[in-house]
């Protein structure tokens, strides 16, 4: 299954299991094992593995993380956003002008490596020093990549009684993000027409 750094980034917010939200960047900590856990998508731009988290790092992420939920919300309408984002959505004009403040941040200059014996690839070379720069810019690029890529196109707010994720839509007829999220909505729709009855 394919992976994007802004929607494990949108992500970090979700249903509990228990019929609330949480937010996985509630703590320094709880940023610390997210950037962790991004390691393969953020090879290249940051040691991510190596990073550890302080609470100016943290606001950084999660205000970034609301402007591309704002984003997202902007992406599947007239959709609905998701529940988490319904009634207190960053202004999408806003949103954009972070994203990109965010973004231009750390200068970078593409970089062409071609191996006599193999096929071309190319890197971004970043003069910045500082990782925590590095790592937001470089989550605010994968969002506009995101964003302006065909799975833009495919991204949904899941339908299912409180679950509040973005996903891409994989195939004609998904409707939820996850399995779970189907037999949710499901057994919600059974319940509903059984009290009618």
């Amino acid at each position: 299954m394919e992976r994007w750094p802004a929607l494990e980034l949108a992500s970090t917010i979700r249903h509990d299991g228990n019929g609330g939200v949480t937010d996985d960047l509630a703590t320094a900590d709880g940023v610390t094992r997210w950037i962790q856990a991004q390691s393969d998508l953020l090879a290249g731009h940051v040691p991510a593995g190596a990073m550890t988290a302080d609470d100016a790092l943290r606001t950084e992420i999660i205000e970034l993380r609301r402007a591309v939920r704002a984003l997202f919300a902007r992406a599947v309408s007239p959709a609905p956003p998701s529940p988490a984002d319904a009634r207190r959505l960053m202004p999408a004009d806003q949103a954009l002008a972070h994203l990109n403040t965010v973004a231009a941040r750390e200068t970078v200059a593409p970089q062409l490596d071609w191996p006599s014996d193999g096929a071309p690839t190319a890197r971004l070379l970043s003069a910045e020093s500082d990782p925590d720069v590095r790592l937001v810019s470089a989550l605010a690029r994968a969002a506009i990549d995101f964003l302006s890529g065909p799975q833009r196109e495919q991204l949904r707010a899941c339908t299912a009684p409180r679950c509040v994720r973005y996903f891409v839509k994989s195939h004609g007829r998904q409707e939820w993000c996850k399995p779970s999220c189907g037999n949710r909505a499901r057994a919600a729709r059974h319940y509903r027409r059984q009290r009618m009855a």
